[in-house]
């Protein structure tokens, strides 16, 4: 018996099949390539006609599909909301799966759940109660364990941290995306280095010498490491924005571990002591003392786990027991 895993990101789709032990059967990832509407649908729907003919030809069915998506997925309708992809602001996503899904359960929930989850599976929040998945790619959101239970909020929204109030005034570019998420996601990385590069004539670093609409937030991690001062500025922005965020969920939470993921960490995983230091100056002392701050085991894969795991959890009818993980 097999189970799908499927996890899309802002930039790519990543597919998973795995037996129930968590082996992994086959892997693939395609990038979305400024897809945006039912064009990233239908990527998804080839990724599960794929993966079904992979299992047959190996003599096996798929029997339970999860599925991680950037946003709030909402378990009533199968409607999805992914400000990160053009054209999902109501995506009947439920709808394209179930052209191809056939009798296969499906499904579909936020990257911050299933985040969280592949790290509970198989990464390293294993043994965790209170732990929270600090996921900084395209975009910023958290996966948050409070005493061994996914918190969901009242309508499947908590864990979105992008719109953490992190800076005062109020700007208008907040409104997409949120304060946290505009200055220190992936994306933001970019555009606020843009912006300097565009307003201000002082910096004469590598970025200066690139076309400013090409430059990416890896771009200004291997500028910073160069010692690249406009890249020094902006990544050191991140750092405080990134050790506010850690303040906040230590006081609020009091985790076990913060466990940074998602696309930047990787890159950014040699600044986790910077964010510690920035951390103390502004969390309750005693927690932060306590909680450590930790890399996905998983790195990218980690929300692609988890929604395998999700899958996994359908067959067995649990909804995230996670007392043997």
């Amino acid at each position: 018996m097999a189970t799908l895993g499927i996890d899309l990101g802002g930039t790519k789709i990543s597919s998973i099949l795995f037996t129930e032990k968590g082996d992994v059967l086959e892997k693939k990832a395609v990038t979305l390539n400024q897809r945006k509407g039912p064009e990233v649908g239908a990527l998804i729907t080839e990724q599960i006609i794929h993966m079904k003919e992979f299992s047959l030809s190996h003599g096996d069915s798929i029997k339970s599909i999860g599925i991680s998506v950037p946003g709030i997925s909402c378990s009533k309708t199968g409607l999805v909301w992914a400000p990160n992809i053009p054209g999902w602001e109501n995506y009947p996503l439920l709808d394209d799966i179930r052209t191809v899904s056939g009798n296969i359960a499906v499904t579909i929930e936020s990257d911050r759940t299933c985040h969280l989850l592949g790290e509970l599976w198989m990464g390293n929040a294993k043994g965790c109660s209170n732990v929270v998945f600090l996921a900084v790619g395209t975009g910023i959101g958290a996966g948050i364990l409070v005493n061994g239970e996914v918190l969901r909020g009242s309508n499947d929204i908590a864990g979105s941290i992008g719109w953490m109030a992190l800076d005062r005034p109020f700007h208008e570019n907040y409104t997409s995306c949120g304060c946290f998420e505009y200055h220190a996601s992936g994306e933001g990385i970019a555009k606020v280095t843009r912006q300097y590069l565009r307003h201000d004539d002082k910096y004469r670093g590598e970025l200066a010498y690139k076309e400013p609409e090409e430059i990416t937030s890896y771009d200004v991690l291997n500028a910073y490491n160069n010692g690249d001062p406009l890249a020094n500025k902006v990544i050191g922005e991140c750092i405080e924005f990134w050790g506010m965020a850690t303040a906040n969920l230590v006081s609020i939470f009091n985790p076990e571990k913060i466990i940074f993921g998602g696309g930047l960490f990787g890159p950014a995983a040699s600044l986790l002591p910077d964010i510690k230091n920035e951390a103390e100056k502004w969390a309750q002392p005693v927690s932060i003392r306590q909680v450590i701050l930790d890399t996905s085991a998983l790195e990218g894969d980690a929300g692609v786990y988890g929604a395998g795991y999700i899958a996994l959890e359908n067959l067995s009818e649990k909804k995230y027991d996670l007392g043997d993980v």
